[in-house]
C-alpha cells in the first residue's frame, strides 16, 4: 500500500507542483480553511509541515515570519518544495508519515500541520502519538482530510464502522493515476486525536471560497452544499 501510494505521487509531483497555486479544491477549499485556523501572527513559529507535498503550504508561512520544516515521503515532493522555498532548501527532507519523528527532540514546535495526508496513514494513534511528543506544552494540530461521510458515500461503503483500504481514479493531475487510501468512521477520525493527548479547539466542515464559484461552478455548488473535507484545531493537554 505504501509504494502504491508513493508511485503514484511520484508520477504527479511534477503536475500537482505546477497546478497547487490555482486547482480549485487546493486553493479555494482546502487552503483557505485549513490556515483559518492558525493564530493571526506566527512570526518566528516553529512548525512543522508534515508532508508538505511541493512546498505550498510552508511557502506561505514562511512569508509570514515563521520557521518551517517540512517533510513528504516522496523524493520529488521533496525536491519541489526547495524549489519553491529556494532560501530554505536545507529545512525539507525525504521521510515517511509512518514513521516515528526520531530525528526531533520533545516540544520542538509550536505547531504541527499536517493537510490532506493522513488518509494514507492506516492507524493515526502512532502519528498522533509523535506529534503531540513534539509539539510545546499547548502546542496546536492543525490537519485536513477527507470528511468520513463523504468517503463512505463516495465508495458506496455497506460498513462504516470498518476502516476498509480504498482507491479511486484521479484524472485532474493530466495523468490518469490510481490512488490508494484508507476510509475510516467519525469515530476513528476524531478518536486517535482526543486519546493521544489532544482537545479539539476547533472543528470546520468546510466550504469553497468565492474563487471557486468562477473557476469550477459545478463543484462549488456540489461543496456548499456536503462536505469533502473536515479541518480540525487540536490543542495539546499533555
Amino acid at each position: 500500500m505504501k509504494n502504491k501510494i508513493l508511485k503514484t505521487y511520484e508520477k504527479i509531483a511534477q503536475s500537482y507542483h505546477k497546478m497547487i497555486d490555482y486547482k480549485p479544491h487546493n486553493a479555494f477549499y482546502d487552503r483557505p480553511n485549513t490556515l483559518s485556523l492558525f493564530p493571526e501572527n506566527i512570526k518566528d513559529f516553529e512548525i512543522l509541515d508534515a508532508a508538505c507535498g511541493p512546498g505550498k503550504y510552508a511557502e506561505i508561512l514562511l512569508s509570514q515570519g515563521a520557521h518551517i520544516t517540512g517533510f513528504d515521503f516522496s523524493p520529488k515532493m521533496v525536491d519541489l518544495a526547495k524549489k519553491r522555498n529556494s532560501n530554505h532548501q536545507e529545512n525539507f527532507f525525504v521521510h515517511n508519515l509512518n514513521d516515528p519523528l526520531d530525528l526531533f527532540n520533545d516540544q520542538k514546535f509550536d505547531i504541527v500541520l499536517c493537510a490532506l495526508a493522513l488518509d494514507y496513514i492506516q492507524d493515526w494513534h502512532a502519528v498522533m502519538g509523535e506529534f503531540n511528543r513534539v509539539l510545546k506544552p499547548n502546542g496546536r494540530l492543525i490537519i485536513s482530510t477527507t470528511h468520513p461521510f463523504f468517503d463512505h458515500l463516495y465508495f458506496k461503503s455497506k460498513k462504516y464502522f470498518k476502516p476498509q483500504a480504498v482507491s479511486t481514479n484521479w484524472t485532474s493531475f493530466g495523468k490518469g493515476v490510481k490512488m490508494h487510501s484508507f476510509k475510516r468512521s467519525l469515530h476513528d477520525t476524531i478518536a486517535p486525536i482526543t486519546e493521544n493527548g489532544f482537545y479539539i479547539e476547533k472543528f470546520l466542515e468546510p466550504k469553497p471560497t468565492v474563487e471557486m464559484k468562477k473557476s469550477d461552478p459545478k463543484t462549488y455548488k456540489k461543496l456548499m452544499n456536503f462536505p469533502s473535507f473536515l479541518c480540525i484545531k487540536a490543542l495539546k493537554y499533555s
